[in-house]
């Protein structure tokens, strides 16, 4: 009667209730050095070389170059950013965001980075709500985006807390679709595409929009039911994979309809006991996946793991047996 209750009341908060999702195999773990931040953010893939950024580094991102050895260095790439335009969010959130950039520095807040077929980079800056074109020559310059963005997502419950915005993006190989993927209460997927020289909504942004519980792992220390959360957008084979932080999982989607297909765990390798951090919560910020698998960043915030090791990470996972779009 008890556990029936318990069963009751989790499905009554909105948790997720399903079986486990197969596990995906780790190939290697790479410390980063070279980052002045830390804080790694966000990943993409562009040709043979990798970009990064920090939250807590306005003026640059960096380049990685994957390499079999233990450590990466990180390559400095320094942008000049222009002003960044009003993006329609309200006073509140703008005036608490450049509080904040005083005590933990990163105004900008970059929290991911993608690439279209051309090598332009695209970093998303979680305080302003905007997205930032770094082209392989040439000044950087924010997308402009029609306003009608921002309202629909606040009109879905999105947008609305300080820290929660958005979190990862994705760029299609011509350029022209861009996914956003705000972080928590409420988690969503948006989509936006260019029309000439503005980036608007084609009826209706909103993919997703989505609040309620979901239970960490079980290999977490104490784990409860916490947040469903968006860390990170990647796009491959004409999916979308999605990062999702607490439960530690990727889960692949349809790029159009934000439909879960199928999801994948790193649990097991990443809650080893030596990997295992001190924070209540994930900290998987970084996605990328292409045929050989999948690379998923650390945003560590600086605090050690139980190993001792303070640098940010990047693990290597194998893709799963039969490939990312074997069906369930």
């Amino acid at each position: 009667m008890r556990n029936g209750f318990a069963l009751a009341l989790l499905l009554w908060a909105g948790v997720v209730a399903a079986g486990p999702a197969p596990e995906l195999k780790l190939l290697s773990e790479h410390a980063v050095d070279g980052m002045r931040g830390g804080n790694l953010s966000g990943l993409a893939l562009c040709g043979s070389d990798m970009w990064t950024v920090s939250d807590r580094d306005d003026d640059r991102i960096y380049r990685l170059t994957p390499v079999d050895a233990p450590v990466w260095q990180a390559e400095v790439v320094e942008i000049e950013v222009p002003k960044v335009p009003d993006s329609g969010l309200p006073w509140g959130l703008k005036s608490r965001t450049w509080a904040a950039s005083f005590l933990r520095g990163g105004e900008l807040d970059f929290e991911g980075i993608s690439c279209d077929s051309a090598g332009n980079r695209y970093v998303v800056s979680e305080s302003h709500a905007a997205v930032l074109q770094v082209p392989t020559e040439g000044p950087a310059s924010w997308l402009k985006i029609a306003p009608t963005m921002i309202r629909q997502a606040r009109a879905s419950g999105m947008l609305l807390h300080f820290n929660a915005l958005f979190e990862g993006l994705a760029i299609n190989p011509v350029g022209d679709q861009l996914w956003l993927a705000t972080e928590r209460e409420r988690r969503g997927l948006l989509l936006i595409k260019r029309q000439q020289t503005v980036w608007d909504c084609e009826g209706n942004c909103v993919l997703l929009s989505e609040a309620g519980l979901e239970m960490q792992p079980a290999q977490f220390p104490k784990a409860k039911a916490v947040s469903r959360d968006f860390a990170d957008l990647s796009l491959f084979n004409g999916k979308l994979f999605t990062l999702e932080r607490n439960a530690f999982e990727i889960c692949r989607r349809d790029p159009q309809t934000a439909q879960v297909e199928r999801c994948w765990s790193f649990a097991v390798e990443a809650l080893q006991d030596n990997r295992r951090y001190p924070q209540p919560y994930g900290l998987a910020e970084a996605l990328v996946v292409n045929a050989e698998g999948a690379w998923v960043g650390l945003d560590n915030n600086d605090g050690a793991r139980a190993d001792g090791e303070t640098r940010p990470i990047v693990w290597h996972f194998a893709a799963p047996d039969g490939g990312w779009s074997a069906a369930p």
